[in-house]
Parts: structure tokens; C-alpha cells; sequence
């Protein structure tokens, strides 16, 4: 979310009256001390702790969230939400819900797991357009999440100068950290032969042997992923796509259910370079991390060229 990490030394340092220099000293000499095991942002917050500074109970702009953050403070407008959704992972079944806050800074996803804050959302009490309070969320992978422990209620505050754009910024694979949107020119490197399963056509949920855990026996519908590897010249990343994600790198439902025609599309897509925009996701059933796509542009050569004229 732009450059909090500065943001969070900047609000560390002005705490604790120390110089900016001395506090990045502390944070390196932490890092060092752990052998590199925490990320800057992590030493950051021991730091400050260390330092007597505690930010759980401070109300924080949603630009200065920063990855690894626990019991965070935001207020935002909800500007867009997603369906409740079951599932059922590991003999273990609950609800998922989500939605998109937004506040004079920037803009965050919302992610709800606990069943009493998602029958807020299903009996309409909190909904698009209402201004939520939340309190003891943690921000992981670019997104805020709410368990047993979080709070959220309806706010009284208005607020009408919001966010509501993506923050994009431009940047190469290298330099992004886990949750952070951004957008990179890249090659296609590599595409694996699609993987197909089948979905309940009542829910969606994965088929297995001609069954649904939620509808008994059912005609699946088939579906289809595709693994990619992009390489932007400092470094690759795997990206999985499906449904509307294949199609946005131009591959037909008709290509992509033959292995025959996908073979040819694959001959004409390998070595495009495009734009590519989304973010880091860490996986954590492989410990790598995965570029999770919004959106695929061709690169604009004439745009370009005024880009590097303009230099």
C-alpha cells in the first residue's frame, strides 16, 4: 500500500524522538539478530514495542497498514461486497465472506470468518454504503481479517471523499512484498497443460466421483486452470488462472477443453510480453509465493515510447 514501510519508521521515529537513521540501525540489528527469519516491517513492530510504542489501540489510515500487523484499528466505506460462501475444507465447514473498504487514503479487501460478523452482512445490517468501525483485525497479504477476537460495527461518521480506485504502482517481481497490488511487464515463460474438475452446478463447490458435500449426487460441470510462469527480468512467478483469468491471456473455453487446439494457442502465447496487474499471494501449502491476477493488458508501444521520451 505504497510505501508504508517509511511510513511506519517515519510514525516510530516521531514516538520515540529518535532519528530516522537510528531506527532503520535497530530494525537491521534486528533482522540480524533473528538471521533474516522476520521481514523488515516485522523487526519494525518489535522494535517499537521495544521502544514502549503500541499502536493496537491507534486508529490507522488504511494506506498505513502495514503486512504482519495485528489488532488493527481502520474505519472505512464499504464500496463493494461479495456473497456469503460456504465450505467444507478438512471435515471442517463454515462461512466466508468478503467485502471492500475505503477511506481518504486508499482501499483494502475485508475478509470475515466468524459467524456472528457474517450475519451482519446476510441479515442486511451492515451492507454497501455504510461506514464500519472495525477493531483487532490482522492485515495479511494485502487484506484485513476479521476472526473471534475482531470487532466491526456500523460507524455514525460519514465519509464521502473515499478511495474507491485500485492502488496500483508499478514495480518489478523483486521488489514486491506478499499483499501488495501492483503492475509489471512481463514475459510468458512457461505454460503447463490445463488441469480439469468438475463443479456442482447448485453451488460450485468441487465434484468428487459424481458427488456433492453440500448436493448429494450431481452432473458436475466442467472447469478448467492453468499454471503460467511470467519472468519480468528480475525474477519469475507462477500464477494460477481460471475461468476468466484464462481468458484474459486470449484463450477460448473451445481451446482450452481441447489439448489439441491448446497446444497451438500455447505456441502463439509463449514468449508474449504483457502487462500484467495484481498481487502477491503466499501459498502456504508449497511455502511460495504466487501472483494472484486482476488483469492482463498487450503493452501499449506508442505509450511507451512517450514514457521514455518524456525522461
Amino acid at each position: 500500500m505504497g510505501d508504508n514501510y517509511s511510513q511506519l519508521i517515519s510514525r516510530i521515529s516521531e514516538a520515540a524522538g529518535l532519528g530516522i537513521e537510528d531506527i532503520e540501525r535497530r530494525i537491521e540489528a534486528k533482522r540480524a539478530k533473528l538471521s533474516g527469519l522476520v521481514s523488515k516491517e516485522g523487526a519494525a513492530q518489535i522494535v517499537a514495542a521495544e521502544l514502549g510504542i503500541n499502536f493496537d489501540q491507534e486508529r490507522l489510515k488504511i494506506s498505513q497498514l502495514v503486512v504482519g500487523m495485528r489488532k488493527v484499528n481502520v474505519i472505512g466505506k464499504i464500496i463493494d461486497i461479495s456473497a456469503v460462501t460456504e465450505y467444507n475444507k478438512n471435515g471442517k465447514s463454515g462461512k466466508v465472506c468478503s467485502f471492500r473498504i475505503a477511506d481518504d487514503s486508499s482501499n483494502a479487501r475485508v475478509v470475515l470468518w466468524d459467524l456472528h460478523h457474517i450475519s451482519l452482512i446476510e441479515q442486511g445490517k451492515i451492507g454497501k454504503g455504510h461506514v464500519v468501525e472495525i477493531s483487532n483485525g490482522s492485515f495479511r497479504n494485502g487484506e484485513i481479517h476479521l476472526g473471534g477476537f475482531s470487532d466491526i460495527k456500523k460507524s455514525k461518521e460519514e465519509m464521502k471523499n473515499v478511495v474507491e480506485e485500485r492502488i496500483v504502482v508499478y514495480k518489478k517481481l523483486s521488489e514486491v512484498k506478499a499483499g501488495e497490488s501492483f503492475s509489471t511487464r512481463a514475459v510468458i515463460v512457461q505454460m503447463f497443460d490445463p488441469k480439469y474438475f468438475e463443479v456442482c452446478p447448485e453451488c460450485g463447490k468441487k465434484v468428487s466421483e459424481g458427488k456433492c458435500a453440500v448436493h448429494g449426487e450431481v452432473k458436475g460441470k466442467k472447469r478448467a486452470l492453468v499454471n503460467i510462469v511470467i519472468d519480468d527480468g528480475s525474477e519469475t512467478i507462477r500464477s494460477v488462472l481460471f475461468g476468466e483469468g484464462i481468458k484474459k491471456l486470449g484463450i477460448t473455453e473451445e481451446e482450452v477443453f481441447s489439448l489439441e487446439k491448446f497446444s497451438e494457442k500455447k505456441k502463439e502465447i509463449l514468449g508474449e510480453e504483457k502487462l500484467f496487474f495484481g498481487n502477491i499471494r503466499s501459498n502456504q501449502v508449497f511455502n511460495t509465493n504466487e501472483l494472484n491476477i486482476d488483469k492482463i493488458e498487450d503493452i501499449d508501444t506508442s505509450k511507451l515510447i512517450a514514457e521514455l521520451e518524456s525522461k
